[in-house]
Order: C-alpha cells, then sequence, then structure tokens
C-alpha cells in the first residue's frame, strides 16, 4: 500500500518534471458558499491534467528499463497526453494505443508531444490488451490509476494542498478508476487526520458509489457523460480497498450540475475546466457536499482537456437551461414594418438579439406571413419570462425552440 513517504519520495523525484499547480481563492464561490473556497487547478498542469504526475513518478522510477524498451499505455484521452509529455521529460520512447473512435484533437495532441499512436481497439479495454501484449515484449507499462508509483505520483497533489493551505478541512476529488483520489486521500489523512475527503462521480458512470455500497468492486453500465475523464465501468483493485478505507463519503452530480459548473468556472473565472474537472465544483454547489461555515474547502479541478466543439455544445445547452439563450420564431404579417415593431418589444426588455432568420415563401408559411426565427440573450429565468410575455401580450404567437 502507498504512504506518506512514498508520495513524498515521487514529489522529490518529478520535481522539475512536473507544475506545481496553484490553489487560487475565490470569493464569489465562497460567498455563494459560505465557506472559504480555494480552487487546486490541475487544468493548469503539464498536458492539462494531472496525469502526467503519477506516469512522471513511474518511468523515473524505472528510468532503466524505460530508456531500454519505451514505456506504452493505452487511453482515449488526458492517460494518453500525460505519458507522452513524462516519457519526452525523461528522455524515453512513448507508444500510446489508442482506440480506433479517439478523437482527433486528443491523438494530436498526444502525437505532438512525441508519442507513437497506434489506433487499435473499438474499445478501450481492446487497447489495453494490445498495450498488454507490448508490455509483454519487454516495454514499461504505464496503468492509469491501478499502479502504486502512479498512485504515488497523483498523490503530491495532497501533499501540495497541505502544505500551501494547512488549514484545508475539506478536499473534494473527482473519481474514476481511484488512482487521484486513493493518492491524494493517503497524502492529506496522514498529514491531517481529521480532514474529510470526498469523492465525485457522474450518475451515469457510478462505479466507485455502487461498489462502496455493495462492499467491493463491482462493474457497472457506464453510460455517456460530459465528465469522461471519470468514466470508469470499475473501481481499481489496488484503489478501492484504499478508497474504502480513506474516503469520508461518495457524491454523484448530473450531467446538468456538471455542465453549469463548467459554465461558472469558464464565466467567473476564466478557468476553462473539462467534465471530469468540474465535477468537484459541480458537487459543492449543489448542496450535496455540506461544508461547516467558514471553513476551507478545495475542489480538485483535475483537468482542462475539452473539445472546442464539446466545450461550445456545453456552454450553448447550460445558457438555455439556466434562461439565458431564448429561441423562438413567430409569424409576421409580410409588410413594412412588421419585424420593427417585434424587435422594439424584444428591445424595450432589454433582450440582445444574438441572430434573426426572417424566412418567406417556405412551404409551411403561408402567403402573405412570414416566419421570424430569433435567437436572444436574457439574464435569466426571470428575465426571459418577461420578455415571452411582453411578446405575447404585444400580440404575437409565439413556438419556442427546445
Amino acid at each position: 500500500m502507498v504512504s506518506l513517504a512514498d508520495i513524498r519520495a515521487a514529489e522529490k523525484r518529478i520535481f522539475g518534471h512536473v507544475i506545481r499547480t496553484p490553489l487560487v481563492f475565490s470569493p464569489s464561490l465562497s460567498a455563494r458558499t459560505g465557506a472559504r473556497v480555494c480552487l487546486k487547478l490541475e487544468s493548469l498542469q503539464k498536458a492539462g491534467s494531472f496525469k502526467v504526475r503519477g506516469a512522471t513518478n513511474k518511468i523515473l522510477v524505472n528510468t532503466a528499463a524505460a530508456r531500454e524498451h519505451g514505456v506504452v499505455a493505452a487511453s482515449a484521452g488526458n492517460h494518453a497526453q500525460g505519458v507522452a509529455v513524462a516519457a519526452h521529460s525523461a528522455g524515453v520512447r512513448a507508444t500510446i494505443v489508442m482506440p480506433v473512435w479517439a478523437s482527433l484533437a486528443k491523438q494530436e495532441a498526444t502525437r505532438a508531444y512525441g508519442a507513437e499512436i497506434l489506433l487499435k481497439g473499438s474499445s478501450l479495454e481492446e487497447s489495453i490488451v494490445r498495450a498488454g501484449a507490448l508490455a509483454r515484449e519487454g516495454r514499461l507499462f504505464i496503468h492509469p490509476y491501478d499502479d502504486e508509483e502512479v498512485i504515488a505520483g497523483q498523490g503530491t497533489i495532497g501533499t501540495e494542498i497541505l502544505d500551501d493551505l494547512p488549514d484545508t478541512g475539506t478536499i473534494i476529488v473527482p473519481v474514476g478508476g481511484g488512482g487521484l483520489a486513493a493518492g491524494i486521500a493517503t497524502a492529506a489523512k496522514a498529514l491531517k487526520p481529521g480532514i474529510r475527503i470526498i469523492g465525485v462521480q457522474a450518475a451515469a458512470s457510478p462505479s466507485l458509489f455502487a461498489s462502496v455500497a455493495a462492499g467491493s468492486p463491482v462493474r457497472v453500465g457506464a453510460q455517456p457523460t460530459i465528465a469522461d475523464g471519470i468514466r470508469v465501468a470499475e473501481t481499481g483493485a489496488l484503489t478501492f480497498p484504499v478508497l474504502k478505507k480513506l474516503i469520508d463519503d461518495v457524491v454523484l452530480v448530473s450531467e446538468e450540475e456538471i455542465a453549469d459548473a463548467i459554465l461558472l468556472l469558464l464565466e467567473r473565472k476564466h478557468i476553462v475546466a473539462e467534465g471530469a474537472g468540474a465535477a468537484p465544483l459541480a458537487a459543492l454547489l449543489s448542496g450535496r457536499v455540506k461544508i461547516p461555515s467558514e471553513s476551507t474547502v478545495v475542489p480538485v479541478i483535475s483537468g482542462g482537456n475539452v473539445d472546442s466543439p464539446q466545450l461550445f455544445r456545453i456552454v450553448r445547452q447550460a445558457m438555455a437551461r439556466q434562461g439565458r439563450i431564448l429561441h423562438f420564431s413567430v409569424m409576421l404579417d409580410d409588410r413594412p414594418g412588421a419585424l420593427a415593431g417585434l424587435i422594439s418589444v424584444i428591445a424595450e426588455q432589454g433582450g440582445n438579439i444574438v441572430s434573426i432568420h426572417h424566412a418567406q415563401g417556405e412551404g409551411d408559411v403561408p402567403l402573405m406571413m412570414a416566419r421570424v426565427e430569433i435567437e436572444l440573450e436574457a439574464r435569466g429565468k426571470d428575465h426571459a419570462g418577461a420578455i415571452e410575455g411582453a411578446v405575447t401580450t404585444a400580440g404575437y404567437r409565439m413556438d419556442r425552440f427546445q
């Protein structure tokens, strides 16, 4: 089992190879929750996530083997990039086996860090099998979470938090396979036994939540989630006993709550967080994690690797759900000034029109009529409701898009 001494040794070993990421106090989040909220920004780590810590420690512990045969890993995302960066920093060759459906952006990012990419397998499990075959040829296999040297590397986040902020009362950590949470919990509980460690999972992939209830690791049907970094069907065999012993609670968050946390981090803190990275803040803001008033809580923002198209969809849907985007159509008489009349009603209510489409002569539009499709920004649900009320009161029939 990994000890604090192992984590301290890893901390010295990886010094200079990784970034000591900042703890950032958030006045707005503190005012909202009543606690002192400080964000541990692993989204600013090399390769955009915490994964480089464990990979670097694994390689540096096994330098001779890594230099002779290289290293191999299987991943569709952050672990791939973390291993690639760690290998490059240590001057060893890296081969990353990725499933054939891995995003082009993550393939290119991993390749740009100097790794060789093999697209093998229709699932991550099949990719791991291929990586295992390469490991049997002599390459050093770097598991994403179920490895003591990897766990020790991830645990350096825990020592950094308590060295920088000794009065931390609660740390909230995203949990997939459990390597990050096991490492942080081991370090934090050894340094401060009374500290609370809360694990967070997407409700769509509750592997640890189900395993804690069952008393042993169980495999769940991991459904698609925007927190794909913690979409793991079964907690690790090495990590589960540690988590069962040291984690104080495991909570689940919804897709909507994760999306809202991503949007809040982007708008209020100018931080780009992936779904898994935003999950701890989602748990805090949802109220599922109860924090004593004025105590110090640290959500670990574990990564920021989110594809731009996905980020756009997440932000847009979150804004629409919060009533900040209103998308509707109305039928107007096809005459001069009709559109100006509608726009004036919206302007009087302070709505900001983002786009407008004026359709005439389409098959479902009556003669002498025009359909106008409008998308506008509002301050929230109350403001959107006021705009809708004003438009309908003015005699327009509004058909909203969902």
